[in-house]
């Protein structure tokens, strides 16, 4: 409280309990037999009479309190109206802090919008530019919570801490503003790495709250504040709204690779129209595991070499790709999958280099299985000049290195792979020998059933995606702002005209995401309604003509056998490619500069320190060559 108002607040909270006091004690003996007469002596007068105690006792305490509340209502409007200049400029500051919040806000959805057709203008992919959406996700949230006690502060030192209550008819909402807060801090606190990679699933359940935060954030800061961080907003919605409808579809899952390192390769059907990127990403969900999560995984397939289907590489590291492991190796007969992409980049800029180098740690290998497919590919035309490509792998454990059976895709590989200049420098950094054959797990390959309410992998809107998604945008925003007029002009400024009435700023707020929502839900689903009737008959013919044989086995890996798949003319050359390493880590300084050529792409995925390394290197200037780029999916 303030140091004027603080002796009234004080004087009237004893007053009254003197009263109070008096009340309680009125029925007692003490008061009828040893105050009355006492007080009646002392306080009765030839002016008042017996009214005298009473006047005393009962009615001056309400009234002394009367006045001084009074006092004490004037010294605070006068305080409210005419604050300190330093407090002033400490609401000013709070202020600031919510306005540069709101323009984080403006840039946040543009990372986490997939299918975007903004990101591949400045050459980004929503994987490669997800750390954006996390350091704006980090400096927004600051600066609300800045916001918000600065404000909080200011209302304590003025006496108005009421206004943290306050819902108005004609202007914003604190109190939406202190739910939204506290929204984005529960977010922002599940999110932060260590607690998102000790337990996933609370952070998985936890940032869908976004959807109640920017209810309330909306409701907060008005609609024309919304307005300015619409358009990030508007397209994310579209782009979520065609994941939904899409992953509504079952993934037709053809087979499976049980790799001996606890990897499974799914394969599924795909449609023939549907083309990807090499490195690009599928996300996945298996209702058996969990109706909710969705979880992302690298394409190991080439879309030109596979064209009717498509592959992912899963690693066993967390709870859920154990049990996804665990389910396939039970021997199931077929499994239920819902899909949402592919996601990629827009071109593969990677040919491009004289020679290519890919560095690589773990299951870091999976992005650079689809590039040396696409080499595989790309080989097999007459007068493409294939790069010379080095592969450099750091594996734990010798039976990762069943990671390489993945470089050929199960249906076969062309013999042109024998044409491609490709070296695979192996290092197993635990164990110093090669452990004995009889003692390792061997690869094995399953095969599902097939299930007439599976359908291949497609996109959501078929083969010309981008018209359609840029005939979604446009009509759909054209939409809304008719919408809005419409509505502004013969419904709300009617109740506004006059001045005697006032529409109520957050159904204002309402109405502008009602719309906004109402009319992408209109346009997608005509659109995708229309595109799936052309696909139906695409897809259904694909299924009939697709024959699997029961679910089996059959183990098999050059690695292990060798002198049975060295037949294979593809997997020879594999074999002949490669050397392994036994207790040693690689020296990539004296691997990089010692390679030859005057375009190097380097091309890095793996741990954070491997990443650091290399680019270290191949910026250290001691080698003009060297062209670094990272590919990471650790975020």
């Amino acid at each position: 409280m303030g140091s004027r108002t603080l002796p009234l607040n004080t004087i009237c909270f004893v007053v009254f309990l003197a009263w109070l006091l008096v009340w309680v004690l009125l029925p007692t003996k003490i008061y009828k037999q040893t105050w009355t007469p006492k007080l009646n002596s002392n306080l009765n007068s030839t002016y008042f009479g017996e009214k005298g105690t009473n006047l005393l006792l009962f009615s001056f305490p309400i009234m002394l309190i009367a006045v001084l509340g009074c006092v004490y209502l004037h010294l605070q409007k006068k305080r409210r109206l005419n604050p300190n200049r330093w407090q002033a400029k400490f609401r000013s500051v709070s202020l600031r802090l919510g306005y540069i919040g709101n323009t984080c806000w403006a840039f946040l959805f543009f990372p986490v919008t997939r299918a975007s057709s903004i990101l591949p203008l400045v050459r980004l992919t929503s994987e490669s530019s997800i750390k954006y959406h996390i350091w704006l996700g980090h400096l927004s949230n600051l600066l609300f919570v800045a916001h918000t006690v600065g404000f909080i502060i200011y209302w304590a030192m003025t006496d108005q801490m009421i206004e943290l209550l306050e819902w108005s008819k004609t202007y914003l909402s604190n109190l939406a503003g202190m739910i939204a807060t506290v929204i984005a801090v529960v977010m922002w606190v599940t999110s932060m790495p260590r607690f998102r990679r000790k337990m996933f699933e609370v952070f998985f359940y936890t940032h869908h709250l976004y959807i109640i935060f920017i209810i309330f954030y909306v409701l907060h800061v008005g609609s024309a504040y919304f307005c300015m961080i619409l358009p990030g907003i508007f397209l994310f919605v579209v782009d979520r709204y065609l994941r939904f409808l899409q992953s509504r579809k079952r993934a037709r899952l053809l087979s499976a690779r049980l790799l001996p390192c606890d990897v499974v390769e799914l394969n599924f059907s795909k449609s023939a129209e549907l083309y990807y990127n090499p490195t690009s990403m599928l996300f996945i969900n298996v209702p058996s595991i969990s109706r909710l999560q969705w979880h992302p995984f690298t394409v190991t397939s080439n879309c030109n070499m596979e064209q009717d289907k498509l592959s992912i590489v899963c690693k066993s590291e967390g709870s859920w790709t154990q049990r996804l492991y665990q389910e396939i190796s039970s021997s199931i007969d077929r499994l239920e999958v819902s899909i949402e992409g592919p996601y990629g980049p827009n071109s593969a800029d990677f040919l491009r280099h004289e020679t290519l180098v890919m560095v690589c740690g773990g299951s870091g290998i999976s992005p650079f299985i689809s590039i040396i497919r696409e080499i595989i590919f790309q080989s097999t035309k007459p007068d493409y000049q294939a790069p010379n490509v080095h592969l450099i792998c750091a594996f734990k454990n010798f039976s990762d290195l069943s990671m390489l059976d993945l470089l050929l895709p199960i249906s076969g590989t062309p013999a042109e792979i024998s044409k491609l200049q490709l070296q695979i420098e192996v290092y197993v950094t635990r164990e110093i020998e090669q452990p004995k054959t009889d003692t390792q797990k061997l690869l094995q390959s399953l095969w599902f059933k097939a299930n007439p309410l599976d359908s291949p992998i497609s996109t959501a809107l078929g083969p010309k995606t981008w018209l359609w998604l840029g005939a979604i945008i446009a009509s759909s925003f054209v939409m809304f702002l008719l919408l809005l007029g419409i509505i502004t002009r013969y419904y709300i400024y009617p109740i506004e005209r006059n001045g005697t009435e006032v529409y109520h700023y957050s159904y204002k707020c309402l109405w502008d995401m009602f719309l906004v929502c109402a009319c992408i839900f209109i346009a997608s689903s005509a659109v995708f309604l229309w595109c799936k009737k052309e696909n139906d008959h695409r897809e259904e013919k694909q299924i009939q003509n697709v024959e699997v044989p029961t679910p089996t086995t059959s183990p098999g890996s050059w690695l292990y056998s060798a002198d049975r798949e060295l037949e294979s003319l593809p997997n020879q050359s594999l074999v002949e490619a490669t050397k392994v390493h036994f207790g040693e880590r690689p020296n990539l300084k004296k691997i990089l500069f010692g390679l030859k050529g005057s375009d190097v792409g380097v091309l890095v995925c793996g741990p954070k320190k491997m990443r650091y390394e290399v680019a270290k290197i191949c910026a250290s200037g001691l080698a003009d060559n060297l062209h670094f780029e990272s590919i990471s999916f650790n975020w």
